[in-house]
């Protein structure tokens, strides 16, 4: 006879399913199933919710220092998983995309869109270095500018001329005085 495999787990097997994502699993796909609105609507936040959780190693990865990122899921009439106060993940009308948004003074752009997680993560793992790479940019002090160099004092042009028209007429007297003691 033999017996079912009970030992320690393979490491061609896949890792064990945590409870939580199963219990999602099974809303989304009881979602599937029937047409209810409000089905729908936990199938909306259950997809927001996995998004979430893989979203986990990313955040776990952005220093305690920076406070740019505010994640989490508002429940309103439209389910939306936060990122921060401007960007944030909601569903497609068929329910199944989900769609990466940015509030902007222009007004609302897609930043992404697709019916895949990983492509999802991908595009907010880009989003949150570009918006940390902002802070850095705005977290820098420039140097403050430097006052040019005083000009030097500016000197009177009066006395070089008066020195000149003196030792002028100083050597004119003396080259007068040597003629006149020659012609003796």
């Amino acid at each position: 006879m033999s017996e079912p495999e009970t030992s320690g787990i393979h490491s061609s097997q896949p890792r064990p399913v945590r409870l939580r994502d199963a219990l999602l699993r099974a809303r989304i796909e009881a979602a599937d199933r029937t047409g209810v609105v409000v089905d729908l609507r936990d199938a909306e936040v259950a997809r927001l919710e996995i998004l979430n959780d893989a979203l986990d190693p990313l955040f776990a990865q952005v220093p305690d220092t920076i406070d740019l990122f505010d994640r989490g899921i508002s429940q309103g009439d439209t389910p939306r998983l936060w990122i921060d106060v401007v960007a944030h993940i909601v569903m497609g009308r068929d329910k199944r995309m989900y769609r990466f948004v940015q509030d902007t003074r222009f007004g609302r752009i897609v930043l992404a869109e697709s019916h895949d997680t990983a492509v999802i993560v991908e595009a907010v793992t880009d989003y949150v270095a570009r918006r940390m790479i902002e802070r850095e940019h705005a977290m820098v002090v420039p140097p403050e500018p430097q006052a040019p160099a005083a000009p030097p004092p500016r000197r009177s042009r009066v006395w070089p001329f008066v020195f000149g028209f003196v030792l002028g007429a100083a050597a004119l007297f003396g080259v007068a005085v040597l003629a006149t003691l020659q012609s003796w």
